[in-house]
């Protein structure tokens, strides 16, 4: 339900509490005193049998529905609760008692659904919205008032974080405990709060996901407009699943969640000091361009400590000025010595960010020198300088230094190790802004993978009852997809295989042999391969000692032959591994990494959500140890890199495509200066599990991140000419960029209600990447040039119930018909989705498009703000 009725929660007008009388340990109590210690400026109604204290006796007995219920009632009787108030017209109800039960738990959702009514919790310990002076919480204080969200499954970080941020005067725009989340979770706090005008940054602190597309979803939107940082509790708590292949054991529930926070654009820790770090940053400072920190202290050896720390976690050290850098003042530095390397620093273009970091000493007075860092800062900043982050580091806890720098809004640290760790928050929250916004390289024209064929493979294997594809079957899906892999011949016994290895060895080359079993994955388990043979009688030999050894080391299993193929000799070609996993939250994943037997000693990998593109593949080579062998060293030339990135995407594409694939393993996938080639692989298969509803062909029900939607391209034919249309894509940004230059300005204006003249990556980006889950976007292509005509766009609500409209076509193309159908291609998709309306704004002048939609079956009003416009609505 998204963030329907989330104002009863956040800026209720009246709220009720029941449980005074009743209720577990004294928590409704409790609720109550923070309640009136925050001075709520609404009414508290209370809901019990003592009259005396000006309780009512049920909801229905209160004068007026409450916006928000506090539930600290007895476990049992919650869903009975929660009936009574939504009967009464509450629109939202905070549960703070614990420790109830799944079936309870879902029968008052059951109970809340059916009035309207939204659920925080079970198991909450409430929320706090300072700014409304609303603490309807279990915190032992009130958070100061500020603009950071906080949203906890855990009540007990929540209050630990509120704790911390009291003693470092940092505040909150609201802080949420989700507790059991059986109705409002995560996603719902997200969505809200990525719109929420008095929140700058979200702080989330969470121990799982249950819907991984929704959390997605809202964790990349909410992080394209402010950062984002996550901590999650129980890395560690799931033990590994049972994986059959490497990259079923690479993909750890660990690892997978640290590759859908980067994918999201989170910035993930792992702790609470960590945690601490990033709210004494972001509740100071706002991200900047650059990465470049310049170190200035009273010291050499504590200079060179941040510097150390900076270098040790990826940072850049900015380049030495006429003092240095770290910059040493002595250690009898004061506050004129710090004002006078400061001012400088502060004005300096070879620097992005300044860290001040002071020890006190007999000879140094803390505080003095703080006051001179922030006063330094102020006078530069209403110089009309640019604003230049700021970071301190004061050792001691000196009240009166931390009051004056939070004044001047500088964050401040007692180590240089978590001020560094600051420093780079903001670094990597702008990177992720830059990753998000960056225009993928195009995949290569004559890419068209066979997804018949491979459908095919896959649904035989499956109707057969197979789990593991036999190597043949293997080698034909690679080829469905243009991976390139060595050539295989499957021999069922000894003679066969010697008769297939001839021609191999006639032609002076040497054999592989493996064993074929659909009982053995790792086949030198049972010694199942043997290299470079060179003769008939060695395959001979060879064969008879793998059968015995199978035999002897795997006795149940089925041996149905031989597979024989050429040795290729390795010379300098890198060893990596690549492959698909099936993740129990969010999927299939990509996996990356070194390859060889010994991969899961080495573990060097990286894991990627799919759907990929060429820039997305890229990173995910770049965040493995092994990318350093990609490049050429000695007499050894660079790999491929465009070659192994596109191996990566095409199985991506694979695992939409065939989500019956559940496990694959190319290991080794051998790369060099030509390419990458599959030297053995193997695929795991399973039925694909019932799903509900379903968009036109595949609606990808187990991918997290919604992947393109193939199925929607189509094919039109307008007055003679044939005009292909389907999803706009990321790499469309220089299609887009050459159709607007094309466009004339009174079109322009007309789509965009004023003269646009900068068309600038970050525009551009907004309207071509695109999360499909939200929103779509139709593009029109002339067949035969590949010019662009024209585009549509819908983007849905975050509560998924409208979609408001935008569409361009080409002036050369008005009176085809292209406009009325990308409309109708538009409404198509909205109705699919399950939205309920279609919006729009049109100006009144705009003739033609107030035409079409009349034609589509809009209805259209004037609006109240603008005379100069018309809203238009089609019911679905």
């Amino acid at each position: 339900m998204s963030t329907y009725r989330f104002e009863a929660l956040v800026a209720p007008r009246a709220i009720a509490l029941a449980g005074l009388e009743d209720g577990p340990d004294g928590l409704a109590e409790a609720v109550l005193a923070n309640l009136l210690r925050a001075q709520f400026l609404g009414s508290i109604l209370r809901i019990g049998s003592d009259a005396a204290s000006g309780a009512f006796p049920s909801f229905a007995d209160l004068p007026d529905a409450p916006d928000l219920v506090i539930l600290a009632t007895p476990a049992g009787s919650i869903p009975e609760h929660i009936a009574d108030a939504g009967r009464r017209g509450a629109a939202a109800a905070v549960i703070v008692t614990p420790d109830v039960g799944a079936d309870l738990c879902e029968t008052a959702r059951t109970e809340a659904r059916r009035h309207g009514l939204r659920l925080l919790g079970p198991g909450s310990i409430g929320l706090s919205v300072p700014g409304a002076r609303l603490d309807a919480s279990l915190l032992s204080r009130a958070p100061k008032a500020g603009d950071l969200a906080l949203v906890s499954q855990s009540g007990t970080v929540a209050a630990g974080i509120v704790e911390w941020a009291a003693r470092r005067d940092v505040g909150f725009s609201a802080v949420m405990s989700l507790g059991l989340a059986c109705d409002i979770d995560v996603a719902d706090c997200l969505d809200y709060f990525a719109a929420d005008i008095r929140t700058r940054a979200i702080l989330l602190s969470l121990d799982g996901v249950v819907d991984a597309r929704k959390f997605m979803s809202a964790a990349r939107a909410a992080a394209r407009a402010k950062p984002v940082v996550v901590l999650r509790a129980g890395r560690h708590r799931a033990p590994p699943r049972h994986a059959t292949t490497h990259t079923g054991a690479l993909a750890r529930p660990d690892t997978v969640y640290e590759a859908a926070f980067r994918r999201a654009g989170l910035l993930s820790v792992d702790g609470l000091d960590a945690m601490f770090s990033a709210v004494e940053t972001l509740g100071r400072q706002r991200p900047f361009p650059g990465h470049r920190l310049a170190i200035v202290g009273n010291g050499r050896g504590i200079g060179a400590l941040a510097a150390d720390r900076l270098a040790d976690r990826g940072g850049i050290l900015a380049a030495a000025g006429r003092l240095g850098n770290p910059v040493d003042l002595g250690v009898a530095a004061g506050p004129e010595a710090y004002a006078d390397a400061l001012a400088p620093l502060l004005t300096d273009p070879d620097n992005d960010a300044v860290l001040a970091v002071h020890v006190p000493t007999a000879r140094s007075d803390g505080t003095a020198v703080a006051t001179a860092i922030a006063e330094t800062v102020s006078r530069v900043r209403r110089s009309g300088a640019r604003r230049k982050p700021v970071f301190a580091v004061t050792i001691g806890e000196e009240a009166e230094a931390a009051s004056r720098l939070a004044a001047a809004g500088i964050p401040r640290f007692s180590t240089d190790d978590a001020a560094v760790e600051g420093f780079l928050h903001l670094v990597r929250y702008r990177e992720a802004q830059d990753d998000l916004m960056r225009t993928p390289d195009s995949l290569p024209r004559d890419f068209s993978p066979d997804v018949e064929a491979a459908r095919a493979i896959v649904a035989r294997a499956v109707a057969q009852g197979q789990t593991w594809l036999d190597p043949v079957a293997v080698a034909d899906l690679l080829a469905a997809y243009r991976i390139d892999s060595v050539p295989l011949t499957l021999a069922p016994d000894i003679d066969a295989a010697a008769t297939a290895a001839w021609s191999i060895i006639a032609a002076g080359g040497a054999v592989a042999l493996k064993v074929v079993s659909p009982d053995i994955v790792h086949k030198s388990d049972v010694g199942g391969v043997r290299l470079d043979l060179t003769s008939e009688a060695d395959v001979r030999t060879a064969a008879a000692d793998i059968l015995a050894r199978a035999r002897r080391l795997a006795p149940d299993a089925r041996i149905t032959g031989f597979a024989v193929q050429p040795m290729i000799r390795r010379g300098k070609q890198r060893e990596l591994i690549a492959g698909l996993a099936e993740d129990p939250t969010f999927g299939p994943v990509v996996v990356f990494g070194r390859g060889g037997t010994a991969v899961e000693v080495i573990d060097d990998r990286a894991l990627g959500l799919p759907p990929l593109d060429l820039r997305l593949a890229s990173e995910l080579i770049d965040r493995t140890r092994v990318a350093r062998r990609l490049a050429a060293y000695r007499d050894v030339p660079a790999v491929d890199r465009h070659a192994v990135a596109l191996v990566l995407v095409k199985l991506a594409q694979m695992a939409a495509d065939c989500p019956e694939v559940r496990e694959l393993d190319i290991n080794p996938l051998l790369a060099d200066e030509t390419g990458a080639l599959a030297l053995d692989a193997r695929v795991m298969v399973a039925p694909e599990a019932p799903t509900g509803r379903r968009a036109r062909g595949t609606y990808h029900p187990r991918f997290a991140i919604r992947p393109y939607p193939v199925e929607w391209e189509r094919v039109l034919h307008l007055k003679g000419e044939t005009i292909r249309v389907r999803p706009v894509r990321p790499e469309d940004e220089a299609l887009f960029l050459a159709f607007f230059q094309s466009v004339s300005a009174e079109d322009l204006r007309l789509r965009f209600f004023a003269p646009v003249r900068d068309f600038n990556h970050a525009f551009l980006a907004k309207l071509t990447q695109l999360d499909y889950a939200r929103a779509i976007a139709f593009v029109a292509i002339d067949d035969a040039t590949g010019a662009m005509l024209g585009a549509v766009r819908l983007h849905a609500d975050a509560n998924h119930e409208s979609g408001e409209y935008a569409i361009l076509i080409h002036g050369d193309r008005k009176g085809t018909g292209l406009g009325h159908a990308l409309m109708s291609l538009m409404i198509d998709w909205a109705r699919i989705e399950g939205l309920s309306r279609v919006e729009g704004t049109v100006l009144r002048e705009n003739r033609p498009m107030l035409a079409v939609c009349k034609q589509l079956g809009f209805t259209t009003r004037p609006d109240r703000e603008d005379a100069g416009v018309v809203k238009v609505s089609l019911a679905l």
